[in-house]
């Protein structure tokens, strides 16, 4: 993939993600506002291929939906963190931050998932306390992972049914 599409292959999977193809999102003007930003940000710069990509790489492993909305919310909202020291006065970069924006909102779910992640990094896990609450917890932490949820024991239970028709 060249470098010149890559910010626009990672905008497309957060916009086909979230259904706003179609919608509102005018990809062309998305496009253009895109190649003006590279300018501001001289994305042609040889040291951008250095070290593979950030983003894109790291959208293959997450595979399922729900998994994807955690790990694009994130993205997003590094976007974001990135256009907040961008000239806010350039209409693509307002453009493109609104746009960012409207999915941020409809990833709230996903950001907090990405933050209850984070905390979890966070843990202090030479602190004692730490420890002694998380071993108070072990035995309900490996119950939720033996124990199917119980909408999936539905669907079985339901498919069985169906089988035996």
């Amino acid at each position: 993939m060249t470098h010149q599409t890559y910010s626009l292959f990672v905008l497309s999977i957060i916009m086909i993600s979230f259904g706003r193809f179609g919608n509102s999102l005018n990809l062309n003007q998305l496009q253009n506002d895109i190649d003006q930003l590279k300018a501001d940000f001289n994305s042609s710069h040889s040291d951008v291929a250095d070290g593979g990509p950030i983003f894109t790489e790291k959208l293959t492993k997450w595979t399922e939906r729900n998994e994807k909305r955690i790990i694009l919310s994130q993205i997003v909202s590094m976007y974001l963190e990135i256009l907040e020291k961008a000239d806010k006065s350039k209409d693509h970069v307002r453009h493109i931050s609104e746009e960012l924006y409207t999915l941020k909102n409809s990833l709230s779910d996903g950001f907090n998932k990405t933050k209850d992640l984070m905390d979890l990094a966070k843990l202090q896990l030479s602190d004692l306390k730490i420890q002694r609450k998380a071993v108070n917890e072990l035995f309900i932490v490996l119950k939720k992972l033996v124990d199917p949820p119980t909408s999936f024991k539905r669907k079985r239970s339901q498919s069985q049914r169906k089988c035996r028709c």
